[in-house]
């Protein structure tokens, strides 16, 4: 049944990339013709730009624009889904949606990828399972931190990553999470703030 559901939100995640690439699309095409697209959300850029596309576009973008606006109404049933998914079989999902940032998508698919959080012996361990821990290169005396090491599954990852940055933005209320961002962004140095977002991400694990 979690594998059932899991697939669920998998092909709602395909249908956001796939929408995704074709707004890239159709802002591509317009702005080779020397024009520009207001900016706005995917869920309303196809009833946005339609007005603003050149004439000459309009027959090779208007199909696409209706796919877009297609595929926002399918993302949305899929929501609808999970949403009552979330309520009815996975009560559990209600406890970690009081934390500022996760919504009912991150809640589910966090239930759903670790199943039994008791497999984990230390709370920790799930942000090393979801590859939110640097990777480490040792040779001889040197440890040098790389990047996190990508392992894992990584919808939630990224998922949990944008929790983080809605915690750490201008929405974001004051908490002990967004003062532990905070604190390792003030270090400064390059990619400052994505080190923030990724401890954030971890501690959200």
């Amino acid at each position: 049944e979690s594998q059932a559901h899991m697939a669920i939100i998998r092909s709602r995640e395909v249908l956001v990339r796939t929408r995704t690439q074709l707004v890239n699309h159709v802002r591509g095409a317009v702005k080779s013709f020397g024009a520009r697209l207001p900016k706005c959300p995917a869920v309303s850029f196809h009833k946005r730009a339609k007005e603003h596309i050149p004439e000459a576009l309009r027959p090779a973008l208007g199909p696409v624009l209706e796919t877009i606006g297609s595929l926002t109404r399918r993302i949305r049933e899929y929501d609808r889904q999970l949403e009552a998914i979330s309520t009815q079989t996975y009560p559990e999902t209600g406890l970690l949606r009081q934390v500022e940032g996760i919504g009912p998508l991150t809640a589910l698919t966090f239930v759903l990828t670790l199943e039994d959080p008791y497999r984990f012996e230390r709370s920790r361990s799930v942000g090393a399972y979801l590859g939110l821990v640097p990777a480490t290169d040792r040779s001889g005396d040197r440890d040098p931190q790389r990047r996190i090491s990508k392992e894992g599954d990584e919808m939630l990852r990224k998922l949990l990553v944008s929790g983080a940055h809605y915690v750490l933005g201008p929405f974001g209320s004051d908490s002990d999470l967004r003062r532990h961002g905070e604190k390792i962004a003030s270090r400064g140095g390059k990619n400052s703030k994505k080190r923030a977002a990724v401890a954030v991400a971890r501690k959200l694990s």
